[in-house]
């Protein structure tokens, strides 16, 4: 299986509602940051679907490394500007 790219060494934050489902970037290729748009297609990793319980701001991971995924961790601290766009080692 290929490993995730790192999109970004930070989270995005967005704003979420209720009960509406997203479709979390987990390969790191997708142009809509944080959110899946089909890029994964071929690396055998799939998108995580996120449905909020409750509205409001999220710190959603753009490292793909988060060990709390979709939501930010602090793993994106490991990587430098050097790693967006390349797989992490």
């Amino acid at each position: 299986m290929t490993q995730p790219v790192v999109a970004d060494n930070k989270p995005m934050k967005v704003s979420l509602t209720a009960g509406e489902s997203y479709m979390f970037c987990a390969c790191g290729r997708s142009d809509s940051q944080p959110f899946c748009d089909g890029s994964h297609k071929g690396t055998g990793i799939t998108p995580q679907k996120l449905t909020p319980e409750e509205s409001g701001d999220a710190a959603l991971c753009c490292c793909k490394h988060t060990s709390n995924a979709p939501y930010c961790d602090g793993t994106h601290k490991r990587f430098g500007a050097e790693d967006i766009g390349a797989e992490a080692p």
